[in-house]
């Protein structure tokens, strides 16, 4: 990994990815391709279990960085499709994980990086955290449906045609995202949450990521039945019957790393 704009460490099964472009994380293409890259060749990296994102400094992310958005199809034919492929590309290469994603959200995460908060499988928060939609104050648009995934109709509405800013607290109370913690507590909630799933069969977390990312457009039926069929997977694995051996032996069960 390049280790330039986004910082990555890997350790115990986690991989933490920091967002480093001062001062506010602004998404240039520089970054949003570096960006992924990198979790394109986490995805593929055996050992890794869990990742957390967060960003460097007192901002998680401010968006897209403006000046550079301006040029955006003033250059050479192509430029802004290639512009919107990125943007596409840096949520769902994040959602398409074979493993979960933590987003540590550390200050405001605005616009675009909103939409990684979005994009990931749990949001915790620090206190000072807030969350927004800015693109209707800057000649923008975008947002919208990620944010609805995740987000009640009234609030997304609200911060999409406002530019509301919302506190994670509020967030936090609308049972939204999974912590609001003082900000020094923030990655240590972080990685709380992502050593409970690191302990968990690589198999197991590959498939359930599988499930969820699959059953949520589907219905009920169907669902259920895709649901199903992950877990006559799941049995014919090893890990499967390791960590029935284990709870029968009363002892911590030993998962190995396959892909």
């Amino acid at each position: 990994m390049e280790n330039n704009l986004i910082k990555t460490v890997i350790e115990d099964h986690i991989a933490v990815v920091t967002m480093d472009a001062p001062p506010v994380n602004a998404q240039s293409r520089e970054m949003v391709e570096e960006l992924i890259s990198v979790f394109d060749e986490l995805n593929e990296t055996p050992g890794v279990r869990v990742v957390v994102l967060t960003g460097a400094g007192k901002c998680f992310c401010a968006g897209a960085d403006i000046k550079s958005r301006a040029k955006v199809g003033q250059g050479t034919p192509g430029d802004t499709n290639r512009h919107l492929r990125r943007a596409r590309e840096v949520g769902f290469v994040i959602i398409e994980m074979n493993v979960p994603v933590i987003a540590a959200v550390n200050g405001v995460a605005l616009g675009a990086g909103m939409g990684l908060a979005i994009c990931s499988d749990m949001i915790v928060a620090s206190k000072n955290a807030s969350f927004g939609l800015p693109e209707i104050d800057i000649g923008l648009m975008g947002g919208v449906r990620h944010t609805m995934r995740v987000f009640p109709q009234g609030l997304t509405r609200r911060m999409v045609l406002t530019g509301w800013r919302a506190p994670a607290e509020e967030l936090y109370r609308r049972g939204l995202i999974e912590a609001c913690v003082e900000p020094e507590e923030l990655m240590d909630t972080a990685m709380d949450l992502a050593r409970n799933i690191a302990s968990k069969s690589p198999a197991a977390i590959r498939l359930a990521k599988r499930a969820i990312n699959t059953v949520e457009t589907m219905g009920l039926k169907d669902g259920y039945r895709f649901e199903q069929n992950l877990t006559v997977e799941m049995t014919k694995h090893e890990d499967s019957k390791e960590a029935m051996r284990a709870f029968v032996e009363k002892r911590a069960p030993v998962f190995k790393d396959e892909l």
